[in-house]
């Protein structure tokens, strides 16, 4: 397997019981890129996302992440990633500052570069005024660019985005793909899920799944050329559409 990769999955399988949720994906991630991770609720994104972060043992194939193996490295996997999700990223009860603190610690960073670095993110995030009150009180996009912020903290290889802007405004949502944008700059890979298919053309690739599989992968301009389409929604809506008429 390449070091020129972040990620690197091939047939990758996850079976609960008899059903396939993940059926034999393969992909890879570049260092520094953005990867948009695509598909419709039930389409297995989650699923893979828990095998890749080392959450979910995998029923075959194989993946590296930031270079480990996921069946047998999980621990080093898991200290070389950051992970933000739309349903639990930060604590409510704990002020921003604690909030830093705490996730800091788990990754072992020291206490001097700790303290260092929740200046400089609360300045750069002005929210030096709001440092000690609880999360639970912010606004929800100050929330959301505080977990962010958090996830990159301990500069990891890899960071994974689940659902980063969910309930958001628009305003919120192109400002924290700035931050997400000025992250990849620096070298991270961002591993990201989301339902706004605009937030897709700000991917460099893409791949949606589609019961289990990966069923389109590639930029946003190749797969709206493969497809003949003018955005990533039709896009989308084609690949979804066999299934929906399946079901209906």
């Amino acid at each position: 397997m390449s070091n020129e990769f972040s990620i690197e999955v091939h047939e990758l399988t996850k079976k609960f019981g008899d059903f396939t949720a993940v059926n034999e994906i393969s992909f890879n991630t570049k260092k520094g890129e953005i990867f948009g991770f695509l598909g419709a609720n039930g389409a297995g994104k989650s699923t893979a996302m828990k095998m890749l972060c080392g959450l979910l043992s995998p029923t075959g194939g194989m993946a590296k992440v930031a270079g480990f193996d996921i069946y047998k490295e999980r621990e080093k996997v898991k200290s070389r990633i950051g992970y933000m999700s739309q349903k639990f990223s930060l604590y409510q009860d704990l002020t921003a500052r604690e909030n830093i603190r705490f996730y800091a610690g788990i990754y072992g960073m020291p206490d001097k570069e700790i303290k260092l670095k929740t200046s400089e993110l609360l300045d750069r995030l002005h929210l030096h005024d709001f440092a000690d009150v609880q999360i639970h009180s912010l606004p929800l996009g100050w929330k959301q660019k505080l977990a962010f912020s958090v996830a990159v903290f301990h500069n990891p290889e890899i960071v994974f985005l689940d659902e980063p802007t969910g309930g958001v405004d628009p305003v919120t949502r192109r400002e924290f793909w700035e931050m997400i944008t000025q992250t990849a700059q620096a070298g991270t890979t961002i591993f990201v899920t989301t339902h706004y298919m605009d937030e897709a053309e700000y991917c460099d690739r893409i791949s949606i799944m589609v019961d289990g599989r990966i069923e389109a992968l590639g930029s946003p301009e190749e797969l709206k050329r493969n497809f003949g389409a003018r955005s990533m929604d039709e896009v989308f809506i084609q690949l979804a559409r066999p299934t929906a008429d399946k079901i209906g």
